[in-house]
């Protein structure tokens, strides 16, 4: 395919002027003297290069898309219709919260909804992105303690946890404790006993944990770090398990980030925008960020009256139209959020018992929404990677899962299947993976040269990280 520069024919797609613009006023080291250098096409040549763009990549629209850890669930269309209502794009930011209620009894009421569904007693939407809301919380934590006038300087964190657990206990000055996983794939309770002093804040969980394996021990791990004045944080990333089943609250902890764009069904696409509200317990309410959305009884206002506030963490209040969707979807799901994390806990537990003799089972436990296979016996026996495996997914119009995470896997391969997919889905990826598997046994060149049927096939990864080609040179 020709980049947009080489498809420039001179021909002019729009003219936003007949007139010759008068630019003597400028100063001359201010104005360009030469063409701009940029392509020119005809619209209908511009919106081809792009559709032909846009066909050559990869959506869930087209595939299977089994990315551990970030629950590639579908977004419904209806939520897209719902976020771009005239109402709600044309909303200025700076209204007045008279002139704008619509909008602030929607976030009431997915508040409402998000305290009802973690258990939590309040919560901000401020964040924009699951880390962003990583922080926000640790940032709360950090401010509780503060006030209490006392100086806790260390988070224990999983050695399986996601890596921006301890980018963001470090970046809010936190020193990061790891605490190793026992033989089932869970916290070590007797190793976090040995860390516990009267300098750790907080210990950063997720449960599921990473390997998707539910934390059998997390009410004595609770009854641990309260009884040394600590709190618990809970990491949302993989909260799609156990909707209706259980929640954080129930399970002790203090603090909760939600990942609207895993759970609630809203888009991951182009890295943002997203949305990581926050949930925390009774008596951290007054250190959330400000404003959050309050109801009087008879109005929604944004209320800024927290004593204890960490102060604004986004501007304005968050990406709104990112909230628009997961109310949405909320509202839609309903009581039915609960049967899709069942749904989510069954697909997984399928592929797992179908893939596990062909390929190593590192934590053979039944699994939660999602599990991690290791590729170490192909990489033993022929030589056959984890990257190999993956690539080789390709060919077979699936997503590869993630992997080489989490880190205390091997050749980890995490895959998630979310509650989206029917049998016949799950059934055509077991039948990818155990073809590919038995291909590296026999052939195991055709999966270290995979893939083949690909727009762009296999590229020099450290040629392109250390000198990206980002910039179009005119020969």
């Amino acid at each position: 395919m020709k980049t947009i520069f080489e498809k420039s024919n001179g021909v002019t797609g729009i003219e936003l002027t007949d007139e010759k613009e008068d630019l003597t006023f400028l100063d001359k080291n201010f104005v360009r003297e030469g063409e701009i250098g940029l392509p020119s096409v005809s619209e209908l040549e511009a919106m081809r290069h792009y559709k032909e763009l846009s066909d050559l990549n990869f959506c869930i629209e087209k595939g299977f898309y089994p990315l551990g850890s970030c629950t590639m669930k579908y977004n419904p269309k209806v939520n897209e219709l719902l976020a771009g209502l005239e109402g709600f794009i044309n909303l200025h930011p700076l209204s007045e919260d008279e002139d704008c209620q619509g909008a602030l009894e929607l976030m009431f009421k997915l508040q409402e909804a998000l305290k009802k569904i973690t258990g939590m007693d309040a919560v901000t939407l401020q964040p924009a992105a699951g880390a962003h809301g990583e922080l926000t919380g640790m940032m709360v934590i950090k401010k509780y303690f503060e006030v209490k006038g006392e100086i806790r300087k260390k988070v224990i964190i999983p050695d399986s946890a996601h890596g921006t657990n301890p980018a963001s206990a470090h970046l809010c000055g936190f020193d990061v404790v790891p605490v190793k996983s026992n033989e089932k794939g869970q916290v070590d309770v007797e190793a976090l006993k040995e860390l516990l002093d009267s300098d750790v804040a907080a210990i950063m969980m997720t449960n599921p944990n990473t390997l998707g394996i539910y934390e059998e021990n997390v009410l004595e791990i609770s009854k641990l770090m309260h009884e040394n004045g600590s709190l618990l944080y809970y990491d949302g990333a993989n909260f799609n398990a156990i909707m209706g089943h259980t929640n954080p609250k129930l399970m002790g902890f203090d603090v909760v980030h939600l990942n609207l764009h895993k759970t609630f069904s809203t888009p991951h696409g182009g890295g943002g925008p997203g949305a990581g509200p926050v949930c925390v317990v009774e008596k951290l309410k007054d250190y959330l960020p400000v404003p959050t959305v309050a109801f009087d009884g008879e109005n929604y206002y944004r209320n800024y009256n927290l004593k204890n506030s960490v102060g604004s963490v986004k501007g304005f209040y968050g990406n709104f139209g990112v909230l628009v969707r997961a109310y949405a979807y909320i509202l839609m799901m309903g009581d039915n959020l609960k049967e899709a994390s069942e749904n989510a806990v069954l697909n997984a537990n399928y592929l797992k018992e179908k893939l596990k003799g062909a390929y190593l089972l590192p934590y053979d436990e039944p699994c939660m929404h999602e599990f991690v296979l290791s590729g170490e016996k192909q990489k033993h026996e022929n030589g056959v990677s984890t990257l190999n495996i993956a690539k080789a997914l390709m060919d077979e119009n699936t997503h590869p899962p993630t992997v080489y995470f989490p880190l205390i896997v091997h050749e980890a391969i995490m895959i998630e299947p979310t509650e989206s997919e029917t049998k016949q889905v799950l059934d055509e990826f077991v039948d990818a993976m155990l073809k590919i598997a038995q291909v590296a046994k026999t052939n195991p060149e055709v999966v270290i040269s995979a893939p083949h049927t690909t727009p762009v096939k296999r590229l020099d990864e450290t040629l392109a990280a250390r000198h990206p080609d980002l910039k179009y040179t005119q020969q």
